[in-house]
């Protein structure tokens, strides 16, 4: 590696350029990255000083920072994502507008013939109570077996289509107004560390639909390589805090109250029906008992040993453009 005088973080240098499988043919890589924990802090301080402050004042001053919500420091800092996602999720991830986004063509190059399918316990039934969410109950085997036909049937018929038009030198940007939206794309994603913090609060919550949530936690170990300090202060403040609003204020301060220089708790008991009483409705009550359930800190640490090499996708995806002389990869 050739010397530089950029700030570097040896976590992220050592998963530099390795591309990490999501899904079942999906990816990320962390291309480049510019700025660390120590940028942010200089940032905050308009200094100079690089290296000489302790490491224990950075972190007390960056978790100052996200603590209340002072984000322009850690604006300072950008990683840069190669990422191969289906394009259902491609979708729902550009909702994010505030990264460099520069994805495949799909009117200059040939699409690859991968398609996405859950895995067995990801498919699953309708939520009744969220309409954009799954109930969490897997499909019997006999349901499963006959989506999966069903799947392949359109697939088949698509990526035939496809190969038959691009074979006939039909327009690429037309030949492919059919596929599926569970075939992949792939783009280059720069993005600053203030809003990608914001992009994973939201991707990893629980509430987030699995297929994104599984490209969220590796980025989410990626940052962790990056910026720890920034990362632990996201943990706890974000991914593990809670935002409270009056009401559920009013509700806390009538069980606990400050009692020199501590907290003691109020002799009484408050029933479902007392908390709905003063204001919550029966959502927002649910929602203010999850938030105080005993919850452990997720620890996205990245795998190295999924990690791979660039030429082991580029390789697979090249087999799965129509017209290549390989047939594509089952795995």
């Amino acid at each position: 590696m050739s010397e530089t005088r950029r700030p570097i973080s040896p976590g992220a240098e050592e998963i530099l350029g390795l591309y990490f499988p999501v899904l079942d043919h999906g990816f990320v890589s962390l291309v480049d990255y510019m700025g660390s924990d120590e940028d942010i802090e200089r940032a905050a301080r308009v200094s100079y000083g690089h290296g000489t402050r302790k490491r224990s004042q950075t972190r007390g001053l960056i978790r100052y920072l996200r603590r209340h919500k002072h984000t322009t420091p850690s604006e300072m800092v950008e990683l840069k994502f190669h990422c191969c996602m289906p394009m259902f999720v491609a979708r729902q991830w550009i909702r994010h507008r505030t990264a460099n986004v520069n994805e495949l063509s799909g009117r200059y190059s040939l699409i690859p013939m991968l398609f996405y399918t859950p895995p067995a316990d990801q498919l699953q039934t309708q939520s009744r109570r969220n309409n954009q969410g799954r109930s969490g109950e897997a499909l019997a085997p006999e349901q499963r077996a006959a989506a999966e036909r069903h799947w392949t049937t359109i697939r088949q018929a698509a990526a035939a289509a496809y190969e038959w038009l691009t074979a006939q030198d039909v327009a690429r940007e037309l030949a492919r107004i059919d596929l599926p939206l569970s075939t992949y794309t792939q783009w280059y994603w720069k993005i600053d560390l203030h809003n990608l913090l914001h992009f994973l609060t939201l991707r990893v919550d629980r509430h987030a639909q699995w297929e994104i949530r599984a490209f969220g936690e590796v980025m989410a170990g990626m940052l962790k390589r990056v910026a720890p300090l920034s990362y632990e202060a996201w943990i706890d403040y974000d991914v593990c805090g809670a935002h409270l609003s009056r009401a559920e204020l009013e509700i806390l301060r009538g069980v606990l109250c400050p009692a020199e220089g501590g907290l003691q708790s109020r002799p009484a008991a408050l029933t479902r029906q007392d908390l709905l009483d003063r204001g919550l409705s029966a959502r927002e009550l649910d929602e203010l008992l999850a938030k105080l359930a005993p919850s452990s800190a997720p620890d996205f640490e990245l795998d190295l040993s999924q990690a791979r090499p660039a030429d082991h996708f580029a390789e697979r995806f090249a087999r799965a453009v129509p017209g290549s002389d390989r047939p594509p990869p089952e795995g």
